[in-house]
């Protein structure tokens, strides 16, 4: 029989296809869309005449013509990247991999360090197999090695105390140690470029991309500015956009900033980068990656590229820069995904002999994520979760549609919002479900993309696919349903 192992990303896959190759040399087919069209085919035709028995990739590798199928695994189940939400359909690969694995007879495996809060609730009421790993394993004789000791680094106390530095004290210290005594860091930032906001001092202006309702981020290496939704690039403005004043300054750190930063702070490390903007192939990451594993860097900056799949033993040091990105967005997974990326990437220290070491740095100490992912205790952070959705209505307790009305003219993007939104409480009320709620609309975040407005609404009850059969919907409207955010 065959089995596909799935990864959450494609820049997952060739940490993975190592590792799974070195269990079944020249039996492991490899899918994914950076491969050339005439590599795509060859895979393919060779898994559907039968020559692989093991198919590696992201969601894409789900449809490889496996003739049969023994074994499905997800790896990092509680990833969104397994939902497909730019492009037609919107589907999420979890539940079409849990489908076909009912229709097969083939066993589903779902791992996750830590669990979707949805699967994990799944599980406790007997619907998933529920198996757990309380220790990390390691390659040493015991087969068991210690988690890593993690610090909690209030910025806020660092600034009143005069340390204006975007690195804690402990942080910089740690870094120093850490390089002295022959080991490597990590340094986790989500976000990319140099500085996040380009503002006027005089009149406070931010510069904005002219398409999308969001701020430029200025980017060092290429002297730019960036919009991260629809990659329009322009240049460094010399005098303000609005009042034509001189007094430009850049706030907010990204990747870029902080290996100048460390560059400073440490002149003789050898300081690499791992995100979108510095590999812009697999090969440029394979080669970071090999980079960091020969020791030859040491320290490794990146957005959350560095925080899975990531086994190097020599790392013994992680600094999570500001672990505050996203903590606060209008969604009502945001704690959740905080959670789970400061897990993944605290998980990355002391994989070796040598104890770990994690300083995470924040504004918001007392938020229930920072304390849940600091104490590495998911427990509590499902406890919060699962009594807050119950209390409010959300997922698992309730499915969730989201819809998404988009339009070059606003005012027509909002009134197609606003007439379904009435149409959808009439048919709840003449159907007499009480339990349909139509949340919205409102404006979407960002409320602009390359161009076209965005106004928003959400759908919340027990049977939704059932209330909105035979529907029609304008056609600028997205409709996705069981979402992965509501942005």
């Amino acid at each position: 029989q065959q089995a596909i192992f799935m990864v959450p990303e494609i820049s997952l896959t060739p940490q993975t296809l190592e590792r799974v190759n070195a269990w079944f040399p020249g039996r492991v087919a490899v899918i994914h869309s950076r491969l050339t069209p005439r590599q795509q085919f060859d895979q393919w035709w060779d898994i559907r005449e039968g020559r692989y028995d093991v198919v590696v990739g992201p969601r894409s590798a789900l449809f490889a013509p496996v003739e049969d199928l023994g074994l499905i695994v997800i790896d990092e189940e509680h990833e969104w990247t397994y939902k497909q939400i730019e492009t037609h359909p919107l589907y999420h690969a979890r539940a079409t991999a849990l489908e076909w694995g009912r229709l097969s007879g083939a066993p589903v495996v779902m791992g996750s360090a830590p669990p979707d809060v949805e699967t994990y609730h799944a599980a406790t009421r007997g619907l998933h197999t529920l198996l757990e790993l309380p220790d990390r394993v390691s390659a040493g004789p015991d087969r068991v090695s210690r988690l890593a000791q993690v610090q909690v680094c209030d910025m806020r106390r660092e600034l009143r105390e005069g340390n204006r530095s975007i690195f804690s004290r402990a942080l910089a210290q740690g870094l120093k140690d850490c390089l002295a005594g022959g080991h490597q860091a990590i340094l986790f930032l989500n976000r990319r470029g140099a500085s996040s906001i380009v503002q006027c001092r005089d009149c406070g202006h931010v510069v904005t991309c002219r398409s999308c309702s969001v701020s430029l981020t200025y980017h060092s290496t290429q002297s730019q500015l960036l919009c991260h939704r629809c990659n329009r690039r322009s240049r460094m403005p010399n005098t303000c956009p609005s009042c034509k004043g001189i007094h430009i300054r850049q706030l907010g750190a990204g990747t870029q900033r902080v290996v100048e930063e460390v560059e400073k702070l440490l002149p003789e490390a050898n300081v690499d980068r791992l995100d979108a903007d510095a590999t812009r192939s697999g090969q440029d990451m394979e080669e970071t990656l090999a980079r960091l594993s020969s020791g030859e860097t040491q320290v490794l900056v990146g957005t959350q590229m560095v925080a899975k799949g990531l086994d190097v033993p020599n790392v013994t040091l992680v600094g999570v820069v500001l672990a505050d990105i996203g903590l606060y967005l209008p969604d009502f997974r945001a704690g959740e995904r905080a959670f789970g990326l400061l897990c993944q990437v605290a998980g990355r220290a002391g994989r070796g002999e040598a104890t770990g070491q994690v300083i995470v740095q924040t504004y918001n100490p007392e938020h229930y994520a920072i304390q849940a992912a600091a104490a590495q205790d998911y427990g509590s952070l499902y406890e919060y979760e699962i009594e807050s959705r119950r209390e409010l209505g959300g997922p698992p307790f309730n499915q969730l549609v989201h819809l998404v009305f988009q339009d070059s003219n606003e005012n027509q993007a909002l009134r197609q919002a606003t007439e379904t939104g009435r149409m959808l409480t009439r048919r709840a009320e003449a159907q007499g479900l009480t339990d349909v709620e139509v949340v919205g609309p409102a404006p979407g975040v960002p409320s602009r993309i390359r161009g076209r407005y965005r106004w928003h609404m959400t759908l919340r009850g027990q049977d939704l696919l059932r209330f909105m059969e035979g529907l029609e919907f304008p056609s600028g409207c997205t409709v996705d349903v069981d979402p992965v955010h509501v942005l």
